[in-house]
C-alpha cells in the first residue's frame, strides 16, 4: 500500500477532522486541493454511489490511491432527508447556515420524540482509479434534532444535532470526543483497521 493518500475532499472542516483521526495511522494523507483535483459530479444516488465518484476522480488526476466519503444527515420525520443532499439542502450554494436555518424551519412544531436523526458516512478506499473491488466502509451516529443550534465546535449540522450519551450538541463536543462517537471517525477506523490486513 503507497504511504502517500489522497483525501477526495476539499473541504476544510472534513480535512482537518479525517487528519486528526488518521494522525496516530503514519498514513501520510495530502487533500486533493494540493493536486488542483477538480471536484467530481456527484450524481449518485446513495452516500456510496457518490463516494465511489469522489475517490475515483481524485485517484484518476492524482495516480495515487484515494480515501472519499459521503456523508450526510437523515432525519426521520423528513423521510430520510436532507440524506445526500445534506451541503446543498437549502439550495446548490447554500451556506451551512442557510442549510440549518431551512432544516430548522422544515422541523417546526415536531415534538422532540418526533425528531429523530442520525448521521450516516460513508468511506471508500480505492487503490487506483480502475479499482474493481474498493474498499467501503459505513459509520452511523445515533441522535436528535434540537429546537435551536448550541455550541461553537464542528461544522454544518453539528450545532442541531443532540447527542444523548452526552446530553448536548455535537457541536459542543470537544474534537476528541467527536472524532471517537462521530460517525465519520467510527468508518475511518474501520477503513484503517481494513487497511491493515495483509
Amino acid at each position: 500500500m503507497s504511504r502517500q493518500i489522497v483525501l477526495a475532499t476539499g473541504n476544510p472542516g472534513k480535512v482537518r477532522e479525517m487528519g486528526d483521526i488518521l494522525a496516530p495511522f503514519a498514513l501520510q494523507i495530502v487533500p486533493q486541493s494540493e493536486f488542483d483535483v477538480p471536484e467530481a459530479d456527484e450524481t449518485g444516488l446513495t452516500f456510496v454511489e457518490n463516494a465511489i465518484l469522489k475517490a475515483r476522480n481524485a485517484a484518476a488526476h492524482t495516480g495515487l490511491p484515494a480515501i472519499a466519503d459521503d456523508s450526510g444527515l437523515e432525519v426521520d420525520f423528513l423521510k430520510g432527508a436532507p440524506g445526500i443532499y445534506s451541503s446543498r439542502f437549502a439550495g446548490a450554494d447554500a451556506s451551512s447556515e442557510d442549510n440549518l436555518i431551512k432544516l430548522l424551519n422544515d422541523m417546526k412544531g415536531v415534538p422532540e420524540a418526533r425528531r429523530t436523526a442520525r448521521f450516516q458516512c460513508l468511506m471508500v478506499y480505492m487503490a487506483h482509479a480502475t479499482d474493481p473491488t474498493p474498499l467501503i466502509c459505513q459509520g452511523t451516529w445515533e441522535g436528535r434534532i434540537l429546537f435551536e443550534p448550541q455550541g461553537d465546535n464542528g461544522f454544518g449540522y453539528d450545532p442541531v444535532f443532540y447527542v444523548p450519551d452526552h446530553d448536548c450538541a455535537s457541536a459542543q463536543l470537544s474534537k476528541e470526543v467527536k472524532n471517537r462517537l462521530s460517525h465519520r471517525g467510527q468508518a475511518l477506523r474501520k477503513l484503517v483497521e481494513a487497511l491493515k490486513k495483509p
